[in-house]
């Protein structure tokens, strides 16, 4: 991971040298005088044609540079993340959130958009759950600092948790309970979502 984001800066770099350079040759260009260029016709040799110092080529590689720098730089590629946990480990609980906040920080350093969907099911329903969570404090916290962070609880779990145990089984606010955690997983992933079971 950290390999591909020195060369994505660098790329970026790259990109930001070639358009300085040609905004500055383009603006020198612009003090340049134009050269009068005469009609060889006989009966065009009255009209004077002005034409740039520059070629046609360079001409278009400017239009193209401009209508590059004119982009909106809003437009940046989003990244998505689905974090597994199917686990009711502590350590593992902590260690999906590790990861949650890690990915969180280095695209707000790079100014890029992410979006992190923590899915859990299975035993790993108990770190969404308000009765035995033993991450929900932290939980609580990352969801009003990191609005890209966002926790699905497997309503399929939920409902066989209810039956084994004979009661209702409470999922804390910061989370949204969802059919199907396994199916949650296959719909982000068939939307091009990277997956990580830490």
């Amino acid at each position: 991971m950290n390999m591909l984001g020195y060369i994505a800066r660098a790329a970026i770099a790259g990109a930001i040298a070639l358009l300085v350079t040609t905004v500055l040759s383009a603006a020198q260009d612009v003090q340049r005088p134009l050269t009068r260029t005469p009609k060889t016709h006989a009966a065009t040799q009255k009209h004077i044609a002005m034409t740039p110092a520059k070629s046609s080529a360079k001409a278009q590689m400017k239009k193209t540079t401009f209508a590059l720098a004119a982009e909106d730089p809003a437009k940046k590629k989003a990244h998505n993340l689905i974090l597994q946990v199917n686990s009711n480990d502590p350590a593992t609980m902590n260690l999906a959130l590790n990861n949650a906040m890690n990915v969180t920080e280095y695209y707000k350093e790079t100014g890029e958009n992410v979006k992190i969907e923590v899915v859990t099911f299975g035993p790993g329903l108990h770190m969404l759950r308000d009765d035995t969570s033993p991450v929900k404090a932290r939980i609580e916290t990352m969801s009003l600092s990191n609005p890209e962070i966002s926790f699905k609880a497997c309503g399929n779990t939920q409902a066989n948790m209810h039956k084994a145990e004979n009661k209702d089984i409470p999922i804390i606010s910061a989370a949204e309970v969802v059919k199907s955690g396994v199916i949650r997983i296959m719909e982000l992933q068939e939307q091009g979502w990277a997956y990580v079971k830490p």
